[in-house]
């Protein structure tokens, strides 16, 4: 959708939206209904609040290590999935699924996607898939500035993402498998939010909490997010208290010995 405003003046904005929506209901009325996003509701309880608080000061690798050890499975993201700038954040999965589909209806094939930004929650981390989308931008400066008015708390996307310098102004985190100039209209159909998807190899539900930092990306189910914390926590006291320990005794053996933890 972002292709359609990269180079248009400020004075332009407001012509050329008159004219997409003219295009929208046009498309709409002559073609199938499109798929409605799924309602889901990520605003934080009581309970929700603080999970998010504490996932936003444990290291992402000890997040990664507490949910192998509970569920005996990884849910770490590829080392593709990399920030476009250093980035700290968790918060509630909202999914999106794009589909290949090439000369589609146009943009109101996509309308779902950002009907589904529109509506989402604060705290929400935006998860797209773009199918085979390495070199398509599954968003871009558009997308991210109106999640970024929604108080999204960041972006994960199975596919590029564009519009990187305008993203970087306005601070909003997204991590990406690459930055390309691509558009996914005309090449895509929008397949349905809040649903399963799996991002990047991980599988990912509505709800879920999504944790990254500089080391990468993890997926902590909804349902074990509370045990996980409790043991990341843990791990994170233990390799922060082992850190002057090494200094100290100038050995690792001896810091592994007595903390338990590597």
């Amino acid at each position: 959708m972002d292709k359609l405003f990269c180079c248009a003046r400020p004075s332009r904005i407001a012509s050329v939206l008159v004219v997409v929506g003219l295009m929208t209901s046009a498309l709409s009325a002559s073609g199938p209904p499109l798929p409605k996003p799924q309602a889901f509701n990520s605003t934080p309880t009581q309970d929700g609040a603080a999970l998010l608080d504490g996932f936003r000061h444990v290291e992402v690798a000890s997040v990664s290590d507490a949910v192998e050890q509970i569920l005996g499975r990884k849910m770490y993201m590829t080392h593709h999935m990399r920030p476009i700038a250093p980035a700290r954040f968790a918060g509630f999965a909202l999914t999106v699924l794009l589909k290949k589909e090439e000369g589609h209806q146009g943009a109101p094939a996509l309308n779902g996607m950002l009907a589904a930004i529109d509506q989402g929650a604060p705290n929400s981390v935006y998860v797209m898939v773009v199918e085979d989308g390495a070199d398509i931008a599954g968003m871009g400066g558009l997308m991210g500035t109106a999640m970024a008015a929604r108080n999204f708390a960041g972006a994960v996307i199975d596919g590029g993402v564009r519009d990187t310098a305008y993203l970087r102004k306005i601070g909003f985190p997204v991590y990406a498998i690459g930055i390309i100039p691509s558009s996914s209209i005309n090449h895509y159909r929008f397949a349905g939010s809040n649903i399963p998807v799996v991002c990047d190899g991980v599988p990912v539900h509505p709800g879920d909490i999504v944790t990254a930092d500089s080391d990468g990306v993890v997926v902590v189910p909804r349902a074990q997010a509370s045990q996980v914390l409790k043991l990341a926590e843990q791990m994170d006291f233990k390799e922060h208290s082992m850190y002057p320990y090494i200094e100290k005794y100038k050995s690792i053996e001896k810091a592994v010995e007595k903390f338990g933890r590597l």
